[in-house]
């Protein structure tokens, strides 16, 4: 361990900052946190992140693809590797499915045999390479690895809907690239493929696939500094004569004159539509590699620099300024720049006057990545919202998973509907509101995914569908947001309607434990036998990827309901902190290995758990909120390639630091509010679009003092536990003055 603590800093120093830049220039601090990105944290442990190049939602994801097909290699990458047999431009961040790595190039210094079908493994391919931490770096916007059987650096830069290749080869060297579109990993299971050779400098081509994407068409274009000499091409092991290939799985080895210079430069395209989409998105220039990585970092510079965090500590700077990186990662533009994208029923629309955005992982991100969207990327929220709406207009439901505009109904519950209402609750604008609410509506009153249960009991009874429980509060919170967007556009009928629905947790609520349990459909019979730490992964349980320890706290937009049911504060507070001391015992023969980052029964590696210890700020006891907050921010995050407890899930595990971090957290993500939790930082300042700025200032913030001794708003006693997105939206400053003891007059309100 000490080995690879010593061999991570050093790959840390040689990633994360960039020799050419002089740190003691006149600019400002917020001019350097592109420094402190280390977009190897989460790319070992079960973070399943990729730390190829990128810009913020960008269109493509230039990755190395080591070529395994396992649970850890969902991004294609994992740390712990080190062999590489390609470059892919599309990569999944932080998921616990695995797919895309679509459109492989690799450079190779050698002839190989392209011919060879490749199967879900790198043992049949004979042009992989092995690599050294070494000599790989990763900043926002680059990517650089050596390979060391081929003698080639491969650097790798983007703009938004255009990849930059550079490889440098050894001198008089043969300079050749594979490129293999039948390689699959994970679920992606190719269905159809071709290559084109267009002219001496240009290729194009296509790769259809199924998978966890059930219909991914991907059409591309790449073009050349230096003209093709020579040309392998074979579609299913077969030589193929012509300049056009095509099959289920195409591969091609193209090489190129060495002679006078060591360099290849290369820029992809791709679309979802057509090859003559992948040309109108492909970048005009030449393959001016160097402006293009500058202007990249520069991007990201702008969207780091939203937030600013001032602190003496350099690894929290790396933690939060990796972890907004890592919030800026999904979702992706899926539009091309005529507008058109494709839907999972082939049909080609266009986005008029937004982007259309896919990789929605909703389950995960309504939680904290969404809220945070509307701080950091306001202008990008709306067109979310469009995507989904025209998603919507495919099956009249809105989308719950979406991958490459496919469906994947991959979770729980329908949260695209949060999504809509925290927008709308906090003023965003450019979607249509009346349409928005038809969708979340029609989508509620359909008899899908067991809504036709839910609407029969109240709830959904465990003996007629799996995962009744969570499904059944996640439905009720769907509901509540519904009704939330009702009274707000004056329909009050459906107001009441879904408010009433909304408090379906309760049917399912056990007084003798505290627990939420699954009850079967004749409103009586629990279901036996009953152990909260029993977890069985996917099937016949009662809780989605967890147990009823974790899941029995899921009722955000009824707490004070919620506590009296328990029997009030106290008796809720004394339960709430027994799962955080409870042992870490998970029991069951099928354990789903997404219950991680233990402290107690709670599981920060997974979603479910994210809002919990925000609770205690509703039962008058918020120190144990300050005190359980600072334990996860300290425990579960590091800036090691393990920083991340769990799957990084497209940005929740990352938003929730961001929000945490700075003192807040969308305990409802629905409501347009923000607990109070403890600050890290001595400042934070939120850069707001209109030009205004909001701070947070902590006085003497240390490990020791976590809790919150008094605060102010403006300058005037602020002794509340959560503050308005309205407010933040003014501008002003919050200021808390940090204690080593806990203040336990602070933030009380009223007993219930």
């Amino acid at each position: 361990m000490f080995k690879y603590s010593l061999l991570f800093l050093f790959v840390f120093t040689f990633s994360c900052v960039d020799k050419n830049e002089n740190l003691n220039s006149n600019t400002s601090s917020n001019l350097k946190a592109t420094k402190y990105v280390n977009p190897f944290i989460g790319t070992g442990g079960h973070g399943h992140t990729y730390p190829g190049a990128t810009v913020p939602f960008g269109m493509l994801q230039v990755s190395p693809v080591n070529g395994i097909s396992a649970w850890d290699w969902c991004s294609g990458y994992h740390y712990s590797d080190s062999l590489a047999i390609g470059f892919s431009h599309l990569s999944l961040s932080g998921t616990g499915i695995g797919d895309l790595a679509d459109i492989i190039f690799m450079p190779v210094n050698k002839e190989v045999d392209v011919s060879v079908t490749p199967k879900k493994n790198r043992d049949s391919i004979n042009y992989k390479s092995k690599y050294s931490h070494n000599n790989e770096t990763a900043t926002p916007g680059y990517y650089q690895l050596y390979l060391e059987d081929h003698n080639i650096n491969v650097e790798l830069t983007t703009s938004k809907r255009t990849a930059y290749h550079k490889y440098t080869f050894q001198k008089d060297d043969i300079q050749s690239v594979v490129i293999d579109l039948g390689f699959e990993i994970n679920w992606d299971v190719v269905t159809e493929s071709s290559l084109n050779f267009e002219d001496e400098y240009t290729i194009s081509g296509y790769r259809f696939s199924k998978g966890w994407a059930k219909n991914q068409k991907v059409f591309f274009v790449a073009k050349f500094s230096k003209p093709i000499t020579k040309t392998h091409l074979y579609a299913d092991g077969n030589l193929n004569e012509t300049n056009t290939a095509k099959g289920v799985k195409v591969a091609s080895q193209l090489f190129f004159n060495p002679e006078g210079n060591d360099e290849l430069r290369v820029k992809v395209a791709l679309s979802s539509v057509s090859i003559d989409n992948a040309k109108d998105n492909l970048n005009k220039e030449g393959f001016e590699f160097e402006k293009v990585k500058t202007e990249a970092k520069a991007i990201w510079k702008n969207a780091l620099d939203i937030i600013e965090v001032e602190t003496e500590v350099d690894s929290l700077k790396t933690m939060f300024y990796t972890a907004m990186y890592h919030a800026q990662l999904a979702p992706v533009t899926y539009s091309d720049k005529n507008g058109q994208f494709r839907k999972e029923n082939d049909s080609i629309v266009t986005a008029k006057n937004y982007t259309a955005y896919s990789t929605l992982s909703l389950w995960d991100t309504f939680r904290a990545e969404n809220p945070l969207l509307t701080f950091i990327a306001p202008d990008k929220v709306s067109d979310i919202i469009n995507s989904m709406l025209a998603y919507y207009e495919t099956k009249k439901i809105l989308p719950v998973w979406t991958l490459y505009a496919n469906e994947t109904n991959t979770m729980t519950g329908y949260h695209s509907i949060p999504v809509i209402v925290d927008a709308y609750k906090k003023g965003i604008t450019g979607f249509d509101a009346e349409k928005a609410y038809e969708a979340m509506k029609q989508t509620m009153m359909q008899d899908e995914r067991g809504l036709n249960l839910y609407k029969k009991y109240g709830y959904i009874p465990y003996n007629l569908l799996d995962e009744s429980v969570t499904i059944t509060l996640e439905y009720a919170f769907n509901d509540w947001c519904v009704a939330q967007m009702a009274k707000a556009l004056g329909k009050d009928d459906d107001y009441t309607y879904f408010l009433n629905r909304s408090k379906a947790y309760k049917y399912l609520f056990d007084s003798d434990n505290g627990f939420m349990r699954g009850k079967s459909d004749d409103g009586k019979i629990w279901n036996t036998p009953f152990d909260p730490k029993h977890s069985n992964h996917r099937e016949h349980t009662d809780y989605t990827e967890g147990n009823a320890w974790q899941h029995s706290w899921f009722v955000p937009h009824d707490v004070e309901n919620f506590i009296t049911l328990h029997g009030g504060n106290e008796i809720f507070a004394k339960r709430l902190n027994q799962l955080f001391i409870e042992s870490s015992e998970i029991t069951g023969d099928n354990i789903s290995v997404d219950i991680s980052g233990l402290i107690g029964q709670y599981a920060h590696g997974n979603e479910p758990s994210h809002h919990i210890a925000y609770m205690f700020n509703h039962a008058n006891q918020p120190w144990r909120t300050q005190y359980w907050v600072r334990y996860i921010l300290n425990t579960q995050y590091n800036t090691t390639p393990n920083g991340l407890s769990g799957n990084e899930d497209c940005g929740q595990m990352s938003a929730w630091y961001v929000f945490s971090s700075i003192g807040l957290y969308p305990m409802n993500p629905a409501s347009g509010d923000y607990d109070i939790g403890s600050p890290i930082f001595k400042k934070t300042t939120i850069n707001l679009s209109d030009g205004k700025t909001f701070e947070i200032e902590a006085e003497n913030p240390s490990s020791k003092n976590i809790y919150i001794k008094s605060a102010s708003l403006n300058g005037k006693v602020f002794n509340q536990t959560s503050i308005s997105h309205e407010q933040i939206l003014k501008g002003g400053k919050l200021y808390f003055v940090m204690d080593s003891k806990p203040n336990k007059s602070w933030g009380i309100h009223k007993n219930i």
